[in-house]
């Protein structure tokens, strides 16, 4: 009598186990039809900016602020500038050769638009990347610019670049 409550208590374990097994395995199927699943949020699409690259070609002087009240003083600041002017050069790939923060050697940059109406000048890759730069206004004469990285823009400021002479 005791093995057959033995062999019952195994059989009971057994089943037990079975069923644990059972229902965990159905708990991640489905025989009814679920909501589809929504797809993952695509790339932005790529928008044209409203600054062409030949428009920021040429010798600039630059001068950055902190303080937005200081960009009229930070303006003729840059124009003093245009002895040694910052020179935006053309890329070979239709964008334009300047800096990235931090970097020493000058790379080829995009000019990219965004579906907020916001400019950027960046690296490739969707527009506000971490390294790019947002065009916070653009005359044709001064251009005004900040890092999107949130260090870069403390460190340099508002970037403006006030052009030297007439366009290239």
């Amino acid at each position: 009598m005791k093995s057959s409550r033995c062999a019952r208590a195994v059989a009971n374990l057994g089943i037990a186990s079975a069923l644990t097994i059972f229902l965990a395995a159905c708990s991640s199927f489905s025989l009814s039809p679920s909501a589809p699943v929504a797809p993952e949020p695509g790339v932005e699409p790529e928008v044209p900016s409203t600054i062409r690259p030949d428009e920021l070609v040429g010798k600039w002087g630059l001068a950055s602020y902190q303080n937005p009240t200081d960009r009229a003083r930070t303006e003729k600041m840059a124009v003093a500038q245009c002895k040694q002017p910052y020179t935006i050069g053309a890329g070979t790939s239709g964008g334009v050769v300047m800096h990235l923060a931090d970097q020493a050697p000058p790379q080829e940059l995009r000019l990219k638009g965004s579906s907020s109406g916001k400019n950027y000048i960046g690296p490739a890759g969707p527009p506000g990347g971490e390294q790019d730069r947002e065009v916070l206004s653009f005359d044709g004469r001064v251009l005004v610019t900040r890092f999107v990285d949130k260090d870069a823009a403390t460190r340099y400021g508002n970037m403006v670049y006030v052009r030297c002479g007439p366009r290239a």
